[in-house]
C-alpha cells in the first residue's frame, strides 16, 4: 500500500479531494438557500405584526443570518476548489476555523457562566411571553417547548404574569392564568380544556402540581440535556463535525494546490510570470472548468525544433550506432584518413555550401 506521501502526487487523490470538497460545499450551499428562503419568508410574514426585536425572539432572523452565512462561505468554498482557487480556499478555511472557534467559545462560555446565561435566556424569554398572542413565531414555539418538556414560562409559571391578558389586576377570562400548554396532561388525546390554568398564578406551587407544570422551561431543558447526555454529545457532534470536514478538506486541498503551483505544469499556475497567453496553450483534457490536471502539463511546446548543430546530430547518430568492435575502429580510421574528413567536416562543409 503506497505512503500518504507517495498518494498525494496521483492524480486520483488529486481528483478525490478536489470534488469530495467540491461536493461538500455544494450540498451546504444548498441547505444554506433553503435556510435562508424560509427565513425571509417567515420574516415577511412577521412584518405583519412586528413586535419582537431581542435576537432571541425573532426566529426568523436567526434563519436569515443562518441561511446567509451558511450559502456565502460554502459557495466560496465551491467556486475555489472548482477553479483550484488557493485565495479562495484560503478565505473558506479561515471562516470555517473562525466560526468553528466561536462555536466552542460559546459553548464553553454557557458552561462557565450557566447562571448569567440562564438570566439573559429567562429575559428575552419574559419579553417573548409579554408579546405572546402577537408574536405567532413565538408562541408556536414556546407552546411546543412548553408541551415537550412539560414546563411553563421561563424561569417558572409566574413569567406569565408579566403578559397583559395574564396578569393578575386583568379583568378578562385569562387573567390570572396560564395557557393551557402549561397544564398537565393525564391520558393521552383526551379533550384540551383551554382554561385549565385559571385562576394559578396566585396559588402557592405545592398546591398546583396536579393541575399545571410549575418548572420552568430553561430549567427543564438543562436537566433534560443532564438525563440524555449521550444525545446532547450527539448533537454537539452533528453541528460540528461537518465543519471539521470541511476544514480537513480545503486544507488537504490547499496544501496541495501549493505544492501543485512549485511545479508550473497547470492551466491556471505560473502563465502570468511565464507571460503565456491561454491561446497559445493546447487544453485538451483540462475539462469544461479548465482545470483538470494532465500529465506533461499545459505549458506550450515549440511548434519546431531548434536546429541542431552537426556535432550534436553525429553524437545522436553514435548513441544510436551497436558498439564496433577494434577491426571495425581500425577501418573507419582509415577510411577517414583516406578522404581527409571525418563526418563532422563533410556536415559543416555541407551546411557552408548551402
Amino acid at each position: 500500500m503506497p505512503s500518504y506521501s507517495e498518494l498525494r502526487k496521483t492524480n486520483h487523490f488529486y481528483y478525490f479531494i478536489k470534488f469530495t470538497l467540491n461536493i461538500y460545499s455544494m450540498l451546504f450551499s444548498l441547505v444554506g438557500l433553503c435556510v435562508l428562503c424560509v427565513g425571509v419568508y417567515a420574516e415577511v410574514e412577521r412584518q405583519k405584526n412586528r413586535t419582537l426585536e431581542g435576537l432571541f425572539l425573532a426566529p426568523a432572523v436567526v434563519l436569515i443570518l443562518l441561511g446567509l452565512v451558511m450559502f456565502t462561505v460554502s459557495v466560496v468554498g465551491m467556486v475555489g476548489s472548482l477553479r483550484d482557487n488557493k485565495t479562495l480556499l484560503h478565505m473558506f478555511l479561515c471562516v470555517l476555523c473562525v466560526l468553528l472557534l466561536l462555536q466552542a467559545i460559546a459553548l464553553t462560555t454557557a458552561l462557565i457562566f450557566e447562571k448569567k446565561t440562564s438570566a439573559l435566556f429567562q429575559s428575552s424569554i419574559r419579553e417573548g411571553i409579554k408579546h405572546y398572542y402577537d408574536d405567532l413565531d413565538f408562541k408556536n414555539i414556546l407552546d411546543y417547548v412548553q408541551q415537550k418538556f412539560s414546563c411553563c414560562g421561563g424561569d417558572e409559571y409566574k413569567d406569565w404574569g408579566v403578559n397583559q391578558y395574564h396578569f393578575c389586576n386583568g379583568t378578562g377570562p385569562l387573567a390570572c392564568g396560564v395557557p393551557y400548554t402549561c397544564c398537565v396532561r393525564r391520558k393521552v388525546g383526551e379533550v384540551i380544556n383551554t382554561l385549565c390554568g385559571y385562576q394559578t398564578l396566585d396559588q402557592q406551587r405545592e398546591t398546583l402540581h396536579e393541575v399545571i407544570h410549575v418548572r420552568g422551561c430553561i430549567h427543564a431543558v438543562n436537566l433534560w440535556m443532564s438525563d440524555n447526555i449521550g444525545i446532547t454529545i450527539a448533537l454537539c457532534c452533528a453541528v460540528g463535525l461537518p465543519q471539521l470536514l470541511g476544514i480537513i478538506l480545503s486544507c488537504v486541498f490547499w496544501n496541495l494546490l501549493v505544492d501543485m503551483s512549485e511545479s508550473a505544469d497547470m492551466v491556471d499556475f505560473k502563465l502570468k510570470k511565464a507571460e503565456i497567453d491561454y491561446s497559445e496553450l493546447d487544453l485538451a483534457g483540462a475539462g469544461w472548468c479548465m482545470c483538470l490536471p494532465r500529465d506533461g502539463g499545459y505549458l506550450p511546446v515549440p511548434a519546431s525544433e531548434p536546429e541542431l548543430d552537426p556535432i550534436d546530430i553525429h553524437l545522436e547518430k553514435l548513441k544510436k550506432q551497436p558498439p564496433r568492435t577494434h577491426a571495425q575502429l581500425r577501418e573507419l580510421q582509415q577510411s577517414r584518413s583516406a578522404t581527409g574528413l571525418d563526418e563532422v567536416d563533410v556536415g559543416r562543409k555541407q551546411k557552408r555550401e548551402h
